[in-house]
């Protein structure tokens, strides 16, 4: 971990590593807005990570799950094994198979896209808090293992959790009314959430969940058939009726459901979305 003193006014040095630019774009904005951190570089891949990781040795590390070669996941494992100095890494993720609430840990924390100012502003606050106790705890430290290096074990073992895909239901409970319906996967078009409420949707029926979030949802849900096209919409790929170009190179989804919802992709989703249907 590194050990300079962190004040509280301290600009914080980051990387922003993504592989997608417009990705990269988003977070680079909300991070100069702050006026407190100072992106020294970006990178697009995993092998950049970790070379940028060890020139720069940043205090935060904006470090995206899912890129070609080594990802999110693989980059941290490596900097581990070859026990380089580990900095606050906030993950950025779209999909929320990764079963985020588990990086919810001292070591470290997560942001999904598309990116949330408010969100953004509390990893980093909490990254922020974080530097300065490992400062004073190295400031006291006479001798033996850092704060920081005593969750390494922990580290490793979240890692392969996250590579050991957990079990899905194969259906899911809705409240209609005084009625709990049992809905199969397979027969959910989308769910929405709307001040906290989650409305699941399938083409016959419409029910509420009793999961407080998206993230808590879609654990349930088989990654392979549901998709996050939007902060607040969780999509089942196979229940996409049509394609609907919208504005500045932006998409809406038309739904299989009764009333043909349609539903927006975020920015930060249109590539995900152009890969599925090669479009």
């Amino acid at each position: 971990m590194y050990t300079q003193s962190v004040a509280a006014s301290a600009a914080i040095s980051a990387l922003i590593i993504d592989d997608e630019q417009l990705a990269r774009d988003e977070l680079k904005y909300l991070l100069d807005t702050t006026g407190s951190v100072d992106v020294l570089a970006e990178g697009s891949n995993g092998v950049e990570a970790v070379e940028l990781i060890r020139e720069y040795q940043p205090d935060v590390v904006f470090l995206d799950v899912q890129m070609p070669g080594l990802d999110g996941f693989a980059v941290l494992k490596k900097l581990i094994e070859h026990h380089d100095p580990l900095p606050q890494i906030i993950f950025a993720t779209a999909f929320d198979q990764y079963a985020v609430r588990a990086f919810d840990v001292n070591a470290i924390d997560y942001l999904l896209k598309p990116f949330d100012k408010n969100r953004v502003m509390q990893a980093l606050e909490r990254a922020r808090t974080r530097l300065q106790e490992i400062a004073q705890a190295e400031g006291e430290r006479t001798g033996g293992v850092s704060t920081g290096e005593l969750k390494v074990d922990a580290l490793l073992r979240l890692i392969e959790q996250h590579q050991s895909p957990r079990p899905q239901s194969a259906k899911i409970v809705l409240q209609a009314h005084s009625r709990l319906l049992l809905a199969d996967q397979k027969d959910i078009c989308f769910a929405a959430i709307d001040d906290g409420v989650i409305t699941v949707v399938t083409p016959t029926q419409e029910g509420q969940s009793k999961c407080r979030t998206l993230e808590e949802l879609l654990e349930l849900l088989d990654p392979n058939m549901f998709w996050r096209a939007h902060r607040s919409y969780v999509v089942n790929i196979n229940h996409i009726k049509e394609v609907v170009p919208w504005f500045k190179s932006s998409y809406q989804l038309r739904m299989a459901d009764r009333k043909q919802t349609e539903i927006p992709v975020s920015r930060a989703q249109t590539r995900r979305l152009r890969e599925l249907f090669k479009l």
